[in-house]
């Protein structure tokens, strides 16, 4: 009998070996699991934090380049000023049209494009209307004039054109239905 009590031990050995691998195999799961999801949120985390200093960066380059729109539309006053002037206005004239197209030149390498307005339909997302005329045709609300010319940054509007707006006539029929 000896030899069967010799033989259980031994087995029992063996299984409780199997089931304690069993477990380590299980918890070697869990923690490879768990680190793959942490993988994952270091991966999220870098990529948030890549747009945040993305859009933090054009925020000030908007905020730069709105100042320098100013300084855009003062030299185009000033040139248009100068055009009125003497005969010596010719060089100050042609200084300012110079530092003028460089400027253009580098609002444009910076992603800045210019609103078309004039002879365009009337578009409040992009327009700002400072004055409204009677107008003759039919059809849309036409922009006539730019007072300021307006700018986009990347696509996305930087400044609306403020413009003047020649209101389109409407049919009896229009008028009715706007009633």
């Amino acid at each position: 009998m000896e030899k069967a009590s010799e033989r259980s031990e031994p087995d029992d050995g063996v299984e409780a070996l199997r089931q304690e691998l069993t477990e380590e195999k299980k918890r070697n799961e869990e923690l490879l699991t768990r680190l793959k999801y942490a993988q994952a949120d270091l991966e999220n985390l870098r990529k948030r934090m890549d747009k945040e200093v993305r859009d933090a960066g054009e925020t000030v380059a908007k905020s730069l380049l709105t100042r320098m729109l100013v300084v855009q539309d003062e030299l185009d006053l000033a040139s248009k000023h100068s055009e009125d002037g003497e005969r010596g206005g010719d060089t100050l004239k042609e200084g300012i049209l110079m530092v003028r197209r460089n400027l253009v030149t580098a609002l444009e390498s910076a992603g800045v494009e210019r609103i078309e307005a004039v002879g365009k339909p009337f578009d409040p997302t992009v327009h700002e209307a400072v004055e409204k005329v009677e107008g003759g045709a039919h059809g849309k609300d036409m922009v006539v004039e730019e007072v300021r010319p307006g700018f986009l940054f990347r696509g996305a509007l930087l400044r609306p054109s403020m413009v003047k707006v020649e209101l389109a006539s409407k049919t009896a029929k229009e008028e009715k239905e706007v009633e």
